[in-house]
């Protein structure tokens, strides 16, 4: 199945997407490499805390929607660096940055390690408290079901369409984002891609 990012919706409309998505190995390292899309500059500030309102885990949606695993996995990443060690929080975080690196490992056709990092994101998900529907408003759908869909995605893999080296590719069949049209915290800052 070819998946296209057209009509995916935007939580942060206003802020550019990098000029490439990420594979390693195949152009500059975004932050290393002078020549990287984020090189010397601050892509996203870190995190004061972790929290599914912030500006940081939208953008992490926005990327991981639109085909920039790598890029997603990075904004995640600092989230989780803040979320309080054992917190169902850290876990979500854990758990949707493995499932970015098994968008990147089907993007590279490497199999077996998006099965790997797919599966332990499913693990991850399915341990987070499915009584309180806190992450399901915020993605859109319930840690359970988006277990599902990683592990879904790697028993099928999205076919991949030839494109320029760079230009990103979504491979999952499903959209993460807030359930209510808003923001996760329900406030009408930004709705339907508006600020």
């Amino acid at each position: 199945m070819a998946i296209g990012s057209m009509l995916r919706r935007r939580w942060l409309p206003e802020k550019s997407f990098p000029s490439y998505a990420y594979l390693p190995g195949r152009q500059p390292h975004p932050v290393r490499d002078p020549a990287g899309h984020s090189y010397n500059s601050e892509v996203m500030p870190l995190a004061a805390k972790a929290s599914l309102d912030s500006d940081i885990f939208l953008w992490g949606l926005d990327l991981f929607n639109h085909g920039y695993y790598w890029e997603a996995h990075e904004a995640w990443e600092g989230l989780w660096q803040v979320a309080g060690r054992g917190a169902p929080l850290r876990t979500l975080f854990k758990g949707l940055i493995l499932l970015s690196a098994a968008g990147v490992k089907i993007r590279e056709g490497k199999h077996v390690a998006a099965i790997r990092h797919a599966g332990r994101a499913a693990a991850l998900l399915r341990r987070l408290n499915t009584a309180d529907h806190t992450f399901e408003r915020a993605l859109g759908m319930s840690p359970a079901g988006l277990a599902d869909h990683a592990e879904a995605a790697v028993r099928t893999p999205a076919t991949l369409q030839a494109t320029v080296l760079g230009q990103p590719q979504p491979v999952f069949d499903f959209i993460l984002g807030p359930s209510s049209g808003d923001r996760p915290n329900g406030s009408q800052k930004r709705r339907n891609g508006h600020p």
